[in-house]
């Protein structure tokens, strides 16, 4: 079986790609499954870029179709920051910095965007491919539920529920990782039949 290599050290990245990659024909794999330890740099300014990065130097580290994501959460209360620096914005406790510094804004209208580069491994050109998912939503007043990770106790949907609060598999068809694969899965299993 052909294997997908999921180019994250980020432990709830992991478990969440492992269920959302679950349909395709694959193996899914991580950096650590093959002794792979990869200190890929993110400086750029959008998501794409930081995902390429990610994606292209698995790839070609490994040998292996490689899928990698950058996501983030745009707040509109902070001029739809933090973005692309959401993974760095408020380290180990990023959900309740953000909880703060929103504190009693009115305007609590955010998105979760999410970009997944597919980098084929080659040479010269590993030739990569990016896909999008964005999910609309808003900042919950406190902290709420126990799944997920990063920002899930506080990004709240239209159903009133913050995305923690939800089922594995009902977050999974929602969300913007969720809508990312979802929208790659196309191309995934073209490159995996070797198309």
């Amino acid at each position: 079986m052909t294997r997908l290599l999921v180019a994250t050290t980020n432990a709830g990245k992991q478990l969440e790609f492992r269920r959302l990659l679950a349909h395709l024909p694959a193996e899914i794999i991580m950096p650590d499954e093959i002794g792979l330890a990869l200190k890929v740099e993110e400086p750029y300014l959008t998501y794409a870029e930081n995902a390429i990065a990610k994606a292209d130097a698995y790839a070609r580290a490994s040998g292996l179709l490689s899928v990698a994501d950058d996501s983030g959460i745009e707040v509109a209360a902070l001029d739809w920051g933090p973005g692309v620096r959401s993974a760095r914005w408020g380290q180990s406790r990023n959900a309740e910095r953000l909880l703060e510094a929103v504190g009693d804004a009115v305007d609590r209208r955010a998105r979760m965007v999410c970009v997944l580069a597919v980098a084929r491994p080659g040479t010269p050109d590993p030739g990569i491919e990016v896909f999008t998912g964005v999910v609309e939503g808003s900042i919950a007043r406190e902290l709420r539920g126990h799944g997920g990770f990063g920002y899930d106790p506080i990004f709240q949907l239209a159903s009133g529920a913050t995305t923690a609060e939800l089922p594995e598999a009902q977050k999974d068809l929602v969300s913007h990782r969720g809508q990312a694969v979802a929208a790659a899965t196309p191309r995934l299993l073209e490159l995996l039949a070797g198309r």
